[in-house]
């Protein structure tokens, strides 16, 4: 392909990349209205979020190895479809059972347009030529990231839209990237015949996260932690776990390679990666919930007061990245963002509902520059380390970490937050002599259906307890923190591969 051919299939591509990251974030601002609209709870709430991020972390490395077997045109174009189809019924949705069901098949469809997108990159650009690109992809993700959420909250106010177009606004996008690529994208259908594909491994990974998952968002509320329901639902999904393990290393094409994470490098940066995802996604999925409902701000005003931390993942990652590139060093650069990270949850666990919202910017800024210093800089490490045939293994195993991580931070830090407001809310109704039975309709997120006495107790019990989650996050961060800190110091290498071992040192490594 000529480079105009390249830039015309890349047009299509990142169209498509982009309109999978939006749905991600579009939808954030948004959530506590969509919830309130359709009646649901604060655990329903988590799970809008959790469902596509668990579908699109369980999914991606099946779309990568079927991207071996057949047609990536055909495959990519699927996926579109399933996107678009998926986006309009989560518009549709009658109820958030619906809504979370929906929500799942449209993360199946993010997982593959983003492992796509990088397969159909890496077939149509040298490794030589690739860099260049790179501007683009680095402008995509931060236009997707910082704009989602200030998007979602202007279609949300927009009494001539309504929020059900945060999920419609996807279908012109879809079909217009449909037309480009059908159009301009001409790739060579290389197959490889002998690609096996890990079905089980990926089907009990995400079956035992599922279920720890589902586990940690009713316990303490549908039953106790010590019940047989807990048992049953713990033990099973750390046996599913386990058995997964085994799979992973008897199979020939491990979903998730296990000589490769149990080396200490790559170990300690997917260590760290998943602390720093678990942190990352799990807090601020819930920064918009804090300013609409602890705050009381309107979905547009939520969108922009979130921009301080999304600067700060695009700034800093891209000034990082040029200094890394000029000194060949990756590790004081991680560690200094990982403290900088640690330092923002430390200042967002002190909000409450009457925080000065400069400081709250001032401690989402630096959970911005905390992550853009450390989250690509983490895959970089780990793609340094080893040789050029395992990359792909390595970078889609600290994906699919990072992606699980954030899944179990969103999960487990919406459970938290979830009891940390009932309690709240109950103490307030308490407080202000409401009979207890008020407290069930305080449960709802649809603030402005409550009565003024009830509203504002909600208002406060949303306020205050946030800032207990991240104290949790700054806890998780800390993780991160002391994994970086154990990582070998080592200089980026300027080969495209690692010098030949030894046949003996080889599979002592594999071993």
């Amino acid at each position: 392909m000529t480079h105009r051919q390249v830039l015309e299939a890349l047009s299509g591509l990142l169209l498509a990349l982009f309109v999978a990251m939006l749905s991600g974030t579009i939808v954030s601002v948004a959530l506590p209205q969509i919830i309130g609209a359709l009646d649901g709870s604060q655990s329903q709430y988590t799970w809008v979020v959790t469902a596509s991020l668990l579908a699109s972390t369980a999914s991606t490395p099946i779309w990568g190895k079927l991207a071996d077997l057949f047609n990536k045109k055909l495959l990519l174009q699927i996926s579109i479809v399933i996107f678009m189809v998926s986006s309009l019924a989560c518009g549709f949705a009658q109820n958030t059972s619906q809504l979370i069901a929906f929500r799942a098949v449209q993360g199946l469809a993010m997982g593959a347009l983003q492992i796509l997108a990088t397969v159909i990159i890496a077939a149509m650009i040298t490794p030589k030529e690739r860099g260049r690109y790179n501007g683009y992809l680095g402008a995509v993700m931060a236009v997707a990231t910082v704009g989602g959420p200030l998007l979602g909250g202007l279609i949300a106010d927009a009494s001539w839209l309504g929020w059900r177009w945060c999920f419609f606004i996807a279908v012109p996008f879809t079909i217009a990237a449909f037309a480009l690529l059908a159009k301009t994208l001409h790739l060579p259908t290389v197959r490889r015949t002998d690609v096996s594909i890990d079905y089980w491994g990926a089907t009990l990974i995400a079956a035992g996260v599922s279920v720890l998952l589902i586990w940690v968002t009713f316990v303490g509320n549908s039953f106790d932690w010590l019940s047989w329901q807990t048992a049953a639902m713990a033990g099973g999904g750390v046996l599913l776990l386990a058995v997964a393990t085994w799979v992973e290393a008897k199979v020939r094409e491990p979903v998730v390679p296990l000589h490769v994470i149990s080396r200490r490098t790559p170990a300690l940066a997917i260590l760290a990666s998943l602390a720093v995802g678990m942190a990352m996604f799990g807090g601020s999925v819930f920064l918009g919930q804090y300013f609409q409902i602890g705050r009381g701000y309107g979905p547009t005003a939520a969108g922009l007061l979130t921009i301080p931390m999304m600067a700060g993942v695009l700034f800093s990652s891209t000034i990082s990245g040029r200094m890394i590139s000029r000194s060949g060093r990756t590790k004081p650069y991680i560690l200094a963002g990982l403290v900088v990270l640690l330092a923002g949850f430390v200042g967002l666990a002190t909000i409450d509902h009457e925080t000065n919202l400069v400081l709250v910017s001032v401690y989402m800024l630096a959970v911005g520059i905390g992550v853009g210093m450390s989250m690509q800089n983490l895959v970089l490490v780990i793609q340094n380390t080893v040789p050029l045939r395992e990359v792909g293994a390595a970078s889609g195993a600290i994906t699919f970490f990072r992606s699980l991580g954030g899944t179990v931070g969103v999960s487990v830090l919406g459970a938290v937050l979830a009891n940390r407001v009932a309690t709240n809310i109950a103490e307030g109704l308490a407080a202000a002599g409401i009979p207890a039975g008020g407290s069930a309709a305080a449960g709802s997120l649809n603030i402005a259906a409550l009565p003024e006495p009830v509203k504002e107790i909600v208002r406060a019990a949303y306020g205050d307890a946030t800032g207990h989650i991240f104290l949790i996050s700054a806890a998780i961060a800390a993780v991160g923190l002391v994994a970086a800190a154990f990582l070998k110091p080592a200089k980026l290498r300027d080969s495209l591969d690692l010098p030949e071992q030894a046949p003996q040192q080889e599979a002592a490594a594999r071993a």
